[in-house]
């Protein structure tokens, strides 16, 4: 048996500076499973098992103290 073996030169792909991030979508069953429970951290109501962010802060209470 004969092999043959042919060698490519090539160059490195160059490297993109700019990494474009991807937004993560949850779907609905990832949004319910992970709802956060009074007194966690948060952005928006749609984070809180009560869905109510209040200072930053999960809440019981529709009011912001």
């Amino acid at each position: 048996m004969l092999y043959i073996v042919t060698w490519v030169a090539s160059s490195p792909l160059p490297q993109q500076r700019s990494v474009q991030r991807r937004l993560r979508r949850m779907t609905p069953f990832w949004k319910g499973v992970s709802l956060r429970p009074i007194g966690a951290s948060c952005r928006d109501d749609s984070e809180c098992i009560t869905r109510l962010c209040r200072k930053r802060r999960c809440s019981l209470n529709m009011i912001q103290e």
